[in-house]
């Protein structure tokens, strides 16, 4: 599969997002990015502009199997990963797989749980397999997880484990549509509900070709420079307690790789790594408390750090 079948697979995908997600071109195209690239895809906003329906709708356009996992105060860790359970017929334990066992599962407001039942997610995250009994079961391939969660400042949620949000890729915000966007929303809600609509528009093999093309697509040494500069100094600003992990150095290359794939270009460039690297790299950077109780955050720092650094124009 070359770049331009890439291009062309990735715009089919968008265009079937975007008749349920108005007016957000680019929060749309940076989700598939990072979904392409085989990354995990956290959407934090405030309630009700869209962000369970941006998930379904990237699920449901992707062809794949698809499970929801409604994310509540008294969610165990088995309801996520399964469970061994005694047959009483054949005299044996059998294991009943969770939902977690699909290509992609969608934890909605999945701060809305406790982080013993979070920390369920963090081998399937990571290892792409769930440890029941101590027996390891491989999950489905591909494998996804797009969380989505409401803000930390509201009512009955619990942050994240910093493990936890280093295992996704990015963090993304939807925000509220202009005046024009929110006009056509409801105008298409009038008549239906245009998620309920979406069918897949691609194959799970196409995914696979279209995961595999985009290994290939070219970075040059100097934009591998430009990303660990980048990296290296969310690490040692004064107000940060803990910067960027390695872990975030890779999952910002290959989404640049995507996203340079997705623009329809053989290589990455520089604006490809700015484009993405609040997205990727703010929600792993850990502000010192003191810091943190004067309104510094993450995306702050991100955006401190690339304001400095200067953009290279070549080798």
């Amino acid at each position: 599969m070359d770049v331009t079948q890439i291009t062309a697979t990735g715009r089919t995908i968008i265009e079937s997002v975007e008749t349920a997600i108005v007016g957000k071109s680019d929060t749309v195209e940076l989700a598939l990015a990072v979904l392409l690239s085989n990354g995990h895809l956290l959407i934090e906003d405030i309630p009700g502009v869209g962000k369970t329906t941006l998930a379904k709708a990237l699920a449901k356009s992707l062809g794949m199997s698809f499970k929801r996992i409604q994310f509540t105060p008294d969610l165990l860790p088995s309801d996520i990963t399964g469970s061994s359970v005694y047959n009483q017929k054949t005299g044996e334990f059998e294991v009943r797989p969770g939902p977690v066992f699909a290509n992609i599962v969608l934890a909605d407001e999945i701060n809305r749980t406790t982080p013993k039942t979070q920390a369920a997610l963090l081998e399937c995250m990571e290892e792409r397999q769930v440890t029941i009994d101590g027996v390891p079961r491989a999950l489905p391939s591909p494998f996804f997880v797009i969380a989505t969660q409401n803000n930390i400042e509201m009512s009955g949620t619990y942050p994240l484990p910093e493990a936890q949000l280093d295992r996704f890729a990015a963090r993304i915000s939807i925000g509220h549509p202009s005046r024009d966007a929110e006009m056509r929303i409801l105008d298409l809600q009038r008549r239906s509900v245009p998620v309920d609509a979406i069918t897949a528009v691609v194959t799970p093999s196409d995914l696979v070709d279209v995961q595999q093309a985009i290994t290939g697509i070219q970075v040059r040494d100097f934009v591998v420079g430009y990303i660990l500069d980048i990296i290296s100094a969310t690490r040692v600003l004064p107000v940060v307690q803990l910067g960027a992990s390695p872990r975030g150095s890779l999952c910002l290359l290959h989404a640049c790789q995507a996203r340079a794939a997705l623009k329809g270009r053989d290589a990455v460039i520089p604006d490809d790594v700015k484009a993405l690297a609040t997205a990727v790299l703010a929600h792993r950077i850990i502000v010192k408390p003191e810091h943190r109780m004067r309104g510094v955050t993450g995306l702050a720092c991100v955006n401190e750090v690339l304001s400095k650094i200067a953009v290279p124009t070549g080798p």
